[in-house]
């Protein structure tokens, strides 16, 4: 499994130098997109420990393990931006995104890797399919907490639902894709469908605040 690392050596190393050089806003872009591709590899090495504490096999601690340890450390770095730099709503929602992406990126390449580039039509699939699944729970954690935040009383109840919400999601996601014929289509599709219709709903949203601005 030492490729994961060498992998991630090769993709963080420029993004690290970028960060060094740009300005502050950009620097910050490098910095989240690095953090996702971090808390990727992280995950890897939780549920990989977790899954052979309990004993199971791959189905079930993608199902069980993966949805929820993998959703917590994307939050993760959002949460000591939000605690530490108290940021505007919408730039933490755009960091979301940013780390989910990195993660994305990350999760992606080492599948590729570790899977081979030979069908580039099943690739394509899988990188739009996973791609958009984790850009939308990070957003739907993101767009519920920028929200709730100002709310002392619904900070924690409403982290923690939002997160199982995101990990809910995510787990019907995996539970689609491990099938095959319709369920994996309909599982790949989903992610890609609700990022459009997220998509759409924001530019709606945008309209109204600049019709009633």
């Amino acid at each position: 499994m030492n490729y994961i690392e060498n992998i991630y050596v090769c993709l963080a190393a420029p993004l690290l130098v970028a960060a060094l050089c740009l300005r502050a806003r950009r620097r910050l872009t490098m910095l989240f997109l690095l953090a996702g591709m971090t808390a990727c590899l992280l995950s890897s090495y939780i549920s990989t420990f977790l899954a052979a504490a309990q004993g199971v096999d791959a189905l079930v601690a993608s199902l069980e393990i993966a949805p929820v340890v993998e959703e917590g450390m994307k939050f993760f770095p959002l949460l000591f931006y939000l605690l530490v730099f108290e940021p505007r709503r919408e730039t933490a929602a755009d960091e979301a995104l940013l780390i989910a992406v990195g993660f994305a990126t990350f999760e992606n390449v080492c599948y590729l890797t570790g899977s081979g580039a030979g069908n580039v039509a099943s690739l394509l699939v899988r990188g739009f399919g996973a791609g958009a699944m984790h850009v939308v729970c990070g957003v739907m954690t993101a767009a519920g907490l920028s929200y709730l935040w100002d709310r002392i009383y619904l900070r924690v109840a409403g982290t923690l639902g939002l997160l199982g919400l995101a990990a809910t999601y995510h787990a019907i996601y995996n539970l689609l894709v491990s099938q095959v014929g319709t369920a994996a289509v309909t599982g790949y599709l989903l992610p890609v469908l609700t990022a459009l219709l997220f998509g759409a709903l924001s530019g709606r949203l945008r309209k109204i605040r600049r019709k009633t601005d």
